[in-house]
């Protein structure tokens, strides 16, 4: 060993020359060239990368990370409206002291029997979920709301023996791109195909008629968002299940469950399979990770036999009064089965759980419907505000939770151009819709939560009517 020399890490045994050798003797290869033969010349580099000289220590590794870190700027210390599917709530502080206990930071899996403590706290999370959506089975929690969404269509694909899966046009990309890598491509005996629907460019909800046209026998889900995912509440979301229920269809209904303080739950209006994002219940945004997503449904065996993910079920012990905490369904998910399994879920959101739980035992029913109504009440006003500056425009000015459209066309100024002048005011601007969404012309999503004061909006206002000027 002492005569190795490193080449990268020093503390990395595997980057040292002698013991690459070893390992490559050791599976019988000539070269590491030898592994990657099978790869096509065209699918690999042709030429090194252009690496910076490799640190030799850990205080050099230190400051290297601490100065290109120090070029980051976050929403500490901007203001920032942006939201789009990572959204900025306010996160009480012990949901942070909660998931930093050692109970939960270690316990990542473990046998059923000896993780009682922690199957009690993802009980009480699925239970909580439950009751906001109006469900009364929940998984535990996949690795994003697209996630979510994928599992459920091919649930419902496996339910209904059908291929086929209707979606908004106006759903966010990457949720439509996981979605579209759950469906598999054509070429995949496994194939489900997506049908886009179009929006009412005056109201922005989902147009009637364009699903009217694209619904037939062929239609396992129609999936819709409520609110969608350009802040507009789908108030013809009733009318929609009734549609897709006419052609023998299930109803996938996503929610941002921070609206349920003020929105009925989707079990009110038809849902089959309730499905949202975790992230706002206690989840600092975490350079956007720190996401997760939820599938509820009814107890009915037809829904319960195609969960992909985790149950946890509740029952008596011999003890009179005791209770116990156990996994269910076990044998169909990947963790039981393996490939064999309803679908392959992850388990990193897992700890996300226990911030979700107490989240909502600390806001409970009456502060989420505080909360829901604050909301309400900051982005109308921030929308009026934006509205009233010459050459901008709210485009669905009715009907919006937290998150609104505001157009620039008026302005002669683009979007990414607003956006570049707003850093200067310490400001994040709105997500740029330019380019996913050309219909829209110069628009911006907007995004505004409880976090956001009076004297924030008034500082957007005023730093657009700067920058306009």
């Amino acid at each position: 060993m002492s005569g190795n020399q490193p080449v990268s890490h020093p503390y990395m045994a595997n980057s040292l020359p002698d013991i690459k050798q070893a390992m490559l003797d050791a599976i019988g290869a000539a070269s590491i060239e030898e592994l990657f033969e099978q790869i096509p010349k065209e699918h690999r580099l042709q030429k090194p990368i252009a690496l910076a000289p490799g640190l030799r220590s850990e205080v050099a590794l230190h400051r290297e990370l601490t100065d290109a870190l120090s070029k980051n700027e976050s929403c500490e210390e901007n203001l920032n409206f942006l939201g789009a599917g990572c959204w900025q709530h306010y996160v009480p502080a012990p949901c942070d002291e909660l998931v930093r206990r050692t109970e939960w930071l270690t316990s990542v899996f473990g046998s059923p029997s000896s993780d009682h403590g922690r199957n009690q706290a993802w009980f009480e999370f699925c239970s909580q979920i439950g009751e906001l959506v109006g469900m009364d089975m929940v998984g535990l929690p996949v690795y994003s709301w697209g996630c979510a969404i994928g599992h459920a269509i091919r649930m419902t694909a496996r339910i209904t023996g059908r291929r086929e899966v209707i979606v908004p046009a106006a759903i966010c990309p990457e949720r439509l791109s996981v979605i579209e890598t759950y469906c598999e491509p054509v070429e995949m005996p496994s194939h489900i195909t997506v049908h886009k629907v179009g929006y009412d460019p005056v109201t922005g909800m989902l147009d009637l008629d364009d699903l009217a046209a694209k619904l037939s026998d062929k239609t396992a889900a129609v999936y819709v968002e409520n609110p969608g995912y350009l802040g507009v509440m789908e108030t013809n979301s009733a009318r929609i299940a009734e549609m897709a229920k006419a052609v023998g269809a299930e109803t996938i209904v996503g929610v941002d469950p921070i609206s349920l303080g003020v929105l009925a739950a989707p079990s009110d209006y038809g849902a089959d399979i309730i499905v949202g994002s975790t992230q706002p219940l206690g989840v600092h945004m975490n350079t956007g990770g720190g996401t997760g997503g939820f599938i509820a449904t009814r107890d009915e065996e037809r829904y319960a036999r195609e969960y992909p993910t985790l149950m946890i079920s509740i029952t008596e012990t011999i003890e009179p009064g005791e209770v116990g905490f156990g996994l269910s369904l076990f044998h169909q998910t990947s963790y039981g089965m393996r490939e064999e399994g309803k679908d392959w879920t992850g388990n990193s959101v897992y700890l996300w759980t226990i911030a979700n739980t107490a989240y909502l035992a600390l806001v409970g029913p009456d502060g989420l419907r505080e909360l829901g109504g604050v909301i309400l009440q900051r982005a109308r006003y921030a929308a009026q505000k934006l509205n009233a500056i010459p050459g901008v425009k709210v485009t669905f000015g009715d009907g919006f939770f937290k998150e609104f459209v505001v157009n620039f066309d008026g302005t002669s100024r683009s979007v990414a151009e607003i956006n570049k002048a707003l850093r200067a005011h310490k400001i994040f601007g709105g997500k740029d819709l330019s380019a996913e969404r050309p219909e829209l012309g110069q628009s911006a999503l907007y995004c505004v939560t409880e976090i956001h004061t009076q004297g924030d909006i008034d500082k957007l206002a005023g730093a657009l009517q700067e920058v306009l000027s």
